[in-house]
């Protein structure tokens, strides 16, 4: 019998392939019928991460660079606080990249990203990354053309240079449809207790949507490799978007397969007064 593929082939871009964000659908649930369903998988799935999370820092041989990437309220910060909840914070980074300082400009456009990669047995996660210099930067024409359009094997070989110096990493994706981008800015604006989650800028954004979907499309696609491959994650269902993702962590750290270190030799025989 055929086995079911895992969310990590699943959802995975296949090096050197052709990516259609189109045929993705953004309402996918999966074999979920039901949202009480997916939390139920996923509570099981956070006890499990949380055991895999506390090996990882114990066996300190690697480290793990977790990228979010969405459009406007994509559900990056969501997925940060549901899927994480109940990791050991001494363990996780999360680093957000903002519009670029002055200092941060006066540096190559990873300079800035590489001086925050986690270092072995913690976990990083970007909050957006270094991939808004691809994206953004080739939205809004913030660099000629021949410029972004190196930064893609740049950014290859950075990747590449994490690996090898011990870094896993995951890079995800956020897949919503414009639809659903829609709804959850009219929710913010609907709601005061959510009027500081909107911007006016959102807007301007927003109309830009088909140029992002084809900057989205080249990185995604020119970017996924074995070393840092890409995950597309149909998340207009929250709660199958967490799923996905706490799937993808649990199966990356297991096949890692971290261990606790040693104990120290003759410890049997001692007793504490």
């Amino acid at each position: 019998m055929k086995q079911p593929l895992s969310y990590c082939q699943r959802c995975g871009v296949p090096p050197g392939s052709a990516l259609d964000l189109n045929a993705i659908d953004a309402n996918d649930t999966g074999p979920f019928s039901s949202k009480k369903q997916g939390r139920k998988a996923l509570k099981q799935l956070r006890s499990r991460l949380v055991e895999l999370q506390e090996r990882f820092y114990a066996w300190d041989k690697r480290s793990l660079l977790i990228v979010l990437q969405a459009m406007d309220t994509g559900g990056k910060d969501g997925a940060i606080e549901h899927v994480m909840s109940g990791v050991n914070p001494q363990g996780v980074r999360v680093h957000s990249f903002k519009v670029p300082t002055a200092n941060e400009l006066a540096h190559d456009y990873l300079w800035r990203v590489h001086k925050v990669a986690p270092r072995r047995r913690m976990i990083g996660i970007f909050n957006r990354s270094h991939y808004e210099d691809v994206l953004v930067v080739r939205v809004h024409n913030l660099a000629p053309s021949q410029v972004w359009q190196q930064r893609y094997e740049q950014i290859n070989a950075f990747e590449e240079l994490l690996h090898a110096g011990g870094t896993t990493i995951l890079k995800f994706y956020l897949h919503i449809s414009k639809d659903e981008q829609a709804r959850r800015l009219q929710a913010r604006l609907d709601d005061p207790n959510k009027h500081w989650k909107f911007s006016k800028g959102d807007l301007k954004e927003r109309l830009l949507w088909d140029d992002y979907m084809a900057a989205y499309t080249d990185a995604l696609s020119r970017c996924s490799t074995e070393q840092a491959p890409w995950y597309v994650i149909p998340a207009n269902h929250k709660w199958y978007r967490n799923l996905v993702i706490a799937n993808i962590l649990v199966e990356t750290l297991q096949s890692l397969d971290p261990q606790y270190p040693l104990p120290e030799d003759d410890l049997a025989g001692i007793v504490v007064q």
